[in-house]
């Protein structure tokens, strides 16, 4: 009775596999040619199993062609798959998301400044049959794609546009790359900038361009003090002159805080009084 329900297996898929051969129409060479087939695997039987069963894993989709043309219309797949020997092949595709760096590319920017820059492009397959049928080596061209579009686009940019605008930039080089292997069935996730590197000469010039500003900047900020400090200086020169008192007092703070630093300087101190009497009479 096991080995009835092995062999009933069979007989139903390539009853199954006829009818889609009729519908494919594969004209009578083909009909010869996928009966002879199909009685080579019923007169192995069961050495066929390890030629005609295969195991498509939950990651992966597999594309069978039968005389050329791909059957069902669709891929097969996740589990087991009857094939045909002799006029069946298949393609397995894996429909896990990829990731793969692009190397350094020399750039010319939209300002005349030579920059290499490199990035990191994640996509995966999501139409097994147009990444078979459409294209020879969908990730060669995926990569030789991505390398062109980053050039491409980096191209019109200027050297502070692409260090200020990263994920805008890889933004753009998604969408273009999104319509580009749409056909392909390909579909791309994330685009990212990973590095750009400068010449020694640019690097030198931006970090004097960047000291020189900062040396500017100090020197506002010191001007603006001492404005500040003239001014108050000012104000408080007015409101001395108003009281001769505090006057007094402020020159003998003066005379404390010089006496502290301990010098051989000897200082006379005069009244105030006497000094404007003095001052009057001259005038």
């Amino acid at each position: 009775m096991e080995m009835e329900s092995q062999v009933s297996f069979p007989k139903k898929q390539r009853k199954e596999d006829l009818v889609d051969a009729v519908k494919e129409g594969i004209g009578a060479c083909g009909w010869i040619l996928l009966i002879l087939s199909a009685i080579f695997a019923a007169v192995t039987f069961p050495l066929s199993i390890w030629f005609c069963f295969k195991v498509v894993k939950e990651y992966e989709r597999a594309v069978v062609f039968r005389l050329g043309r791909i059957l069902s219309g669709r891929a097969k797949g996740p589990g087991l798959i009857f094939i045909l020997p002799c006029t069946d092949t298949f393609v397995k595709v894996d429909l896990r998301v990829i990731s793969f760096a692009i190397p350094p590319q020399e750039i010319l920017t939209k300002d005349s400044v030579t920059t290499n820059v490199d990035g990191v492009v994640y996509y995966k397959i999501e139409n097994a049959i147009k990444s078979v049928a459409n294209v020879s080596n969908v990730h060669l061209a995926t990569h030789q794609l991505s390398q062109t579009t980053l050039r491409n686009i980096l191209g019109t940019q200027t050297l502070s546009s692409i260090l200020s605008n990263r994920e805008e930039i890889a933004h753009n080089i998604q969408s273009l790359l999104e319509a580009a292997t749409h056909d392909w069935g390909v579909d791309v996730e994330r685009v990212e900038m990973r590095d750009v590197r400068l010449p020694v000469q640019m690097q030198r010039a931006m970090a004097a361009e960047a000291e020189a500003g900062r040396e500017a900047r100090a020197k506002i900020v010191a001007a603006e003090g001492e404005m500040n400090a003239s001014r108050a200086l000012k104000e408080a020169s007015i409101v001395m002159s108003e009281s001769p008192a505090a006057l007094q007092l402020r020159y003998l703070q003066t005379l404390t805080t010089v006496a502290a630093e301990n010098n051989s300087t000897i200082i006379f101190p005069l009244p105030i009084d006497m000094l404007l009497s003095f001052m009057h009479k001259t005038k």
